[in-house]
């Protein structure tokens, strides 16, 4: 990479943390306030006006600066897959919506600056827990606190999160993610917002999460750039760098990534696949 591309990434990292800090704000403003809840896809999968809103508010701030980048985004009629050439934006304006319709805290908005396909910044604010993160050339920060991922070596002293929801219908799964993870770790944590736990394991606060589902990347490369910049690992099911159309996402620390590595693995096993 050159100054010049140093410089860019650096911006849009900046970028992105203004953009996620204005739709966090949109968000934030809503919780608790009766809001209406709608579904998409299926029974648990919700959405609010507060979400659609949010997401218009962090485009607006987007488009301040890159008003021609494209936006992959979760809500309404943006791009869901992600460019594989230049540059573009990943928007998640509310993760955790489940949460957020529960008055849970647990919820904040993610905003990713990819080029080529491969992500130079990363924010997630969530505004119910007072934290903000953010990533870019000069490391991964929460509250302007530089972060690192936990040091913990022994299994038997790590906390691991299963990262995503199954269907109704594939419930098995869930109960062998947690099955793999318990046999294995110390303990067992689930947030219901991926960004959330992602954001977790780069500030050491969990050493790991699973799953075998392809994440969409709106709820995901923006942690997933934070655990790598905080010295972690990312991978696939098969052990190879986790992209944005991978097929599962497994996050550690990096010192105890085989074993997480091995939970993942187990969920098919044990699902009886």
């Amino acid at each position: 990479m050159n100054e010049s591309d140093d410089e860019d990434h650096a911006a849009r990292a900046t970028r992105a943390a203004r953009a996620a800090e204005a739709g966090a704000a949109v968000a934030e403003e809503a919780f608790r306030e009766g809001i209406a809840v709608e579904t998409k896809g299926g029974k648990t999968d919700v959405v609010t006006q507060a979400d659609r809103d949010a997401q218009r508010a962090v485009i607006e701030a987007i488009r301040e600066e890159y008003p021609d980048d494209p936006v992959v985004g979760e809500e309404e009629d943006e791009l869901k897959a992600v460019p594989e050439a230049g540059p573009a934006w990943i928007v998640d304006p509310i993760d955790g919506t489940n949460n957020f319709v529960r008055g849970i805290r647990v919820f904040g908005t993610a905003v990713a600056a990819v080029v080529d396909g491969e992500p130079v910044g990363a924010a997630n604010v969530f505004p119910a827990l007072g934290d903000a993160y953010r990533s870019g050339p000069e490391g991964v920060f929460r509250d302007g606190d530089p972060i690192a991922v936990s040091d913990r070596t022994d299994p038997e002293t790590c906390a691991v999160a299963p990262t995503l929801w199954w269907a109704l219908d594939d419930r098995g799964r869930y109960g062998a993610a947690c099955k793999a993870i318990v046999d294995r770790f110390a303990d067992l944590r689930r947030f219901g917002c991926a960004q959330a736990t992602l954001a977790m394991v780069a500030s050491g606060a969990l050493d790991g999460t699973i799953t075998n589902l392809r994440a969409n990347p709106w709820d995901s490369v923006a942690g997933v750039h934070m655990v790598r910049a905080a010295g972690g690992t990312v991978t696939d099911l098969e052990g190879e760098r986790w992209r944005h159309d991978s097929v599962g996402l497994v996050a550690s620390n990096g010192a105890v990534h085989e074993e997480v590595l091995a939970a993942a693995r187990e969920i098919e096993r044990e699902a009886g696949d």
